[in-house]
C-alpha cells in the first residue's frame, strides 16, 4: 500500500490559498475604518475618532497619557486645534468649543506649565477691548496665587486710601489767612482789606459737584461762615462774629473748610 501524493496543481492551489488568506486579513480588519497617515492631510471623518486607553498615571513627565504630542523643533508647534464653532444662542443649534478637557473624577481638568519661561501664555479675544472678556467662571473662591489684590501696582489699601483722599479735601485756615494744614488744596488768600473778612480757598480738583461747607474755629465771639462758589475749582469763604449786643458783623476769624464729593 503506498501514500498518495499531492499534486503539483493541488500544492499551487493550497499555497495560493494561504496567501490569500494572509493578504486579505488586513483588509479586512481595517474595512471598519481608515489607517491615519503621517506627512499628509488625513481624509474628512464625519464620525468621532475615538481613542481609549487605561494607563496608570506616573510621577515622570512622560507617561500616564492616552496620546502625545510633541514637537522637537526649537519653534513650538506641538499640537494644534481648530474648528469653526459658532456662538451658542437660546433655543439655537447646539455648539461646542474647539477644544475641552473634561475631568469626571475630582482631579484637574486641565495643566499647563513652561519649564523656563517667564509667562505661561496669552488668552486673546477677538480685536480685545472693554466688551470682550478672558473667560468666564462660576467659582467665587479666591485663586491661589493669583495677585488679585494689585491695580496698576498700587494695593487695595492704597486704593481705598487714594479714594477717600480724592473724595474728602479739607481746609484748617488761620485768622490770617495761613493754610495750617489740608488735603486737596492748592491755596488760600485774603481778598480785599481785613475788615472785609473774606478768604479766597482754591482747590487742587473740581468741586463744583461737591457739597462744600465752613465751620468757625471759635467760641467767643463765634459768628458764622458762608462759602459762595467762583468758579469749578474755587470758593469765597466770608466769616463773621457777634459783639455784645448781639450785632453780627465781617470780621476775620479761623475756619474750617470741607468738600465732600
Amino acid at each position: 500500500m503506498f501514500k498518495k501524493r499531492n499534486s503539483p496543481r493541488t500544492r499551487s492551489v493550497l499555497l495560493a490559498t494561504v496567501v490569500l488568506a494572509v493578504m486579505i486579513s488586513p483588509f479586512a480588519v481595517a474595512a471598519t475604518g481608515h489607517v491615519i497617515r503621517l506627512d499628509g492631510r488625513n481624509g474628512t471623518a464625519t464620525s468621532e475618532t475615538q481613542i481609549i486607553g487605561r494607563i496608570a498615571g506616573t510621577d515622570n513627565n512622560t507617561g500616564g497619557y492616552t496620546t502625545r504630542q510633541s514637537n522637537l523643533s526649537d519653534t513650538g508647534g506641538g499640537a494644534f486645534y481648530g474648528c469653526r464653532a459658532a456662538a451658542r444662542v437660546q433655543n439655537g443649534p447646539a455648539t461646542e468649543p474647539c477644544v475641552r478637557a473634561n475631568n469626571l473624577s475630582t482631579g484637574f481638568a486641565f495643566e499647563f506649565n513652561t519649564t523656563h519661561g517667564t509667562s505661561a501664555g496669552t488668552i486673546t479675544v477677538g480685536g480685545g477691548g472693554d466688551k470682550t472678556v478672558p473667560f468666564t467662571t462660576n467659582a467665587t473662591g479666591v485663586a491661589t496665587g493669583l495677585n488679585a489684590d494689585r491695580v496698576d501696582s498700587k494695593s487695595a489699601d492704597d486704593i481705598v486710601k487714594d479714594s477717600v483722599a480724592a473724595a474728602s479735601r479739607f481746609a484748617d485756615v488761620a485768622v490770617d489767612g495761613k493754610l495750617n494744614g489740608g488735603r486737596g488744596i492748592t491755596s488760600v488768600a485774603v481778598q480785599g482789606a481785613a475788615t472785609d473778612a473774606t478768604y479766597r480757598v482754591v482747590f487742587a480738583d473740581d468741586v463744583s459737584k461737591c457739597a462744600v461747607t465752613g465751620t468757625e474755629q471759635t467760641i467767643k465771639d463765634a459768628g458764622h461762615v458762608a462759602v459762595q462758589r467762583v468758579d469749578a475749582k474755587t470758593v469765597d469763604v466770608l466769616t463773621t462774629s457777634t459783639d455784645s449786643t448781639g450785632a453780627t458783623k465781617p470780621a476775620q476769624e479761623p475756619f474750617n473748610l470741607v468738600a465732600t464729593c
